[in-house]
Formats: structure tokens, sequence, C-alpha cells
């Protein structure tokens, strides 16, 4: 590049950390492409909800987690587990089904947990890991403990019952959690205009007295420093804290989701102008060396993951009947 780059980004974060921040955006979008493929050529059992385009929203907050910090995910949660530190093989060995993935093939895309990790689980309900977030907050107060747990969810599960009574309790004991609002306007397929009478999420959480914070899901820096303020606002015990990051899912809901109810001219122009990975690569002015080098890492990992997977062991037959109990 022609220009010389600063050290320091305008915001505060030196530009090694931004740089490292794309390598990782970089390797949750070839991962995720990798199991586009690998799923399109029948390889994969069930559904598949990538993340593409929302990587900014993922390692931004991740990278802000603490030790011993907890988060909860949904079914769009490879991001989330890659950018919290599950490794790539690992994750793909999950949802190949085998023992060596992070939740001994127990779990696969929409069921994923590692919980040495202080990742408590992806959740096929809607919601679904709003309340189980709340849980672990009570218990970290209750037991005095110096940490936050965090529940990523999308716009459409600010409609339900769950989230209101999540919210409310959380706000009422000022518990250590910090709920992120992956807002994509779309709800899987309906257009925020028709599920939603309000197109500002923050106003969710005033409704509670709740502390809310906004940004541009698509800027990975900003959302780092708000999730970063979120977390310390949260161990601070000054109560949780609703950060809406407004994103973009620049794929389907699902993979094989034909997009009908999307405007096609419209995702083209979201592609080029709000992809994250691109944003980020331009604001940097990373060299062509740089991306040649973070693309090529990002490959390799992934064709890495793919052929660890492969080589994994399926589990036994009757390790069905394990982990799995009643009450009389």
């Amino acid at each position: 590049m022609a220009r010389a780059k600063s050290d320091t980004a305008s915001n505060g974060l030196p530009r090694e950390r931004l740089l490292e921040f794309l390598g990782e955006m970089l390797v949750i979008r070839r991962f995720e492409e990798q199991v586009e493929e690998r799923f399109r050529a029948g390889e994969l059992a069930g559904f598949l909800h990538v993340c593409i385009g929302q990587e900014a929203v993922a390692v931004g907050v991740c990278r802000a987690l603490g030790d011993g910090d907890v988060m909860g995910s949904t079914h769009r949660a490879h991001g989330h587990m890659l950018a919290n530190g599950t490794p790539p093989r690992e994750m793909m060995a999950e949802l190949y089904g085998k023992v060596e993935g992070c939740s001994r093939g127990y779990g696969g895309s929409m069921h994923l947990y590692d919980v040495k990790r202080g990742a408590m689980g992806a959740n096929a309900v809607v919601g679904g890991g709003l309340p189980l977030a709340v849980g672990a907050a009570l218990a970290f107060q209750l037991r005095r403990e110096s940490r936050v747990s965090l529940a990523f969810f999308g716009d459409g599960a600010t409609n339900i019952g769950t989230f209101h009574e999540s919210m409310n309790l959380a706000q009422l004991w000022r518990l250590p959690v910090v709920f992120v609002c992956e807002n994509n306007r779309w709800s899987e397929s309906t257009p925020q205009s028709q599920h939603q009478p309000i197109s500002d999420l923050t106003h969710r959480a005033e409704a509670f007295g709740m502390q809310a914070l906004h940004v541009d899901g698509q800027d990975v820096e900003a959302v780092h420093l708000a999730a970063r303020d979120a977390l310390a606002y949260a161990r601070g015990g000054q109560g949780p804290v609703f950060l809406l990051c407004e994103t973009e899912r620049l794929t389907g809901h699902y993979v094989g989701d034909a997009q009908a109810y999307r405007d096609k001219e419209e995702l083209r122009r979201l592609r080029e102008t709000r992809d994250p990975i691109r944003l980020l690569r331009e604001r940097i002015e990373a060299s062509e060396q740089e991306w040649k080098r973070l693309d090529a890492r990002s490959r390799q990992v992934a064709d890495e993951a793919v052929a660890f997977a492969k080589a994994g062991a399926d589990p036994r037959p009757e390790a069905a009947l394990e982990n799995v109990y009643t009450e009389g």
C-alpha cells in the first residue's frame, strides 16, 4: 500500500490486534465454506446454519470474554464456538458425529457444547440459551465469583416469552449477564417489519430499565470495545447489559435455503459493501502479502479439520445409552 499504516487504530486497538481478528474471522469463513461444501457432498447429516457475514460479532464478543466466563449460543453456533477457542478440528469432527468431536459426537451442529472452554451449548430452541445464561449468572452471584455469563440470540428471539422473563429476572436481581442480540433482521425468513413493531431493539432493554449498547455488528473493533464495556459493567456488579449488534446474514438461513423471500440484488449489494472481512481488510490496509498469508493459513486450518474429522472414530452403538437419565 502507498500510505503508511499507523500502529494503532483510531479507536485504540493496535493494528496487530485487528490483524489477528482478521485472521480469526477468515478461519471462521473458510471453515463455514468447507462445511457447506461437505454438506452438499452428502457427508454431513442434519441441518446446518452457517454464520457467513456475522463473523465480526463472534470474534469481537468472544475475544472480550475473561477466564471463567461462560457463553451460550444458538442454532448458528460454529462462529461463536471457534472464536471462543474450540479447535476447528474438534468442531469439524463433531459435525461428522465423531467421538473426537468437542461434544464427543452427541451434539452435532445445533447442539454443540464445550464445557471445559466455557461454552454451555448451542440450542436448537429459539432463545433457549437465555434462561441458561441467567441461571449461570445467578450461580456466579450467589458464589460471589467474578464471572459473567453471556447469551447470543437473534432478533426473532426477542419476540418470545423466555426472552422477556430472562431480561426481567436478570435486571431485577442485577445479575452479571450480557445479552448479545445478533440482529440480521430476518428472524429466519421473515422481514423484521413483519414480525416486530419496533426497529430499534434497544427499546426491549429499556422496557426493563436495563443498560443497552448499540453497535455496527460488521465492525469487529466496535463490537469488541462494546463487549469489553458490557462485560466490565456486569462484572462490576452493576447489573446486566443488552448488547445489540446490527449484522448481516450473507447466506441463507440454512444450507440449501433458496432465499425466495429475499431480494437477490440487495443481497449482492450487501456482500459487496457489508462483508465484515472485506471491511476490516480495507480499513487496516492489509497488504496483499498479509492477506495471502492469512488466507492460506485459514484454508489450511479448514482442510486439516476435514481430514481430522474423516479419520475420526464413530461412536459405539451402546454409547447412545450413556448420559441419559430419568426421574422416577
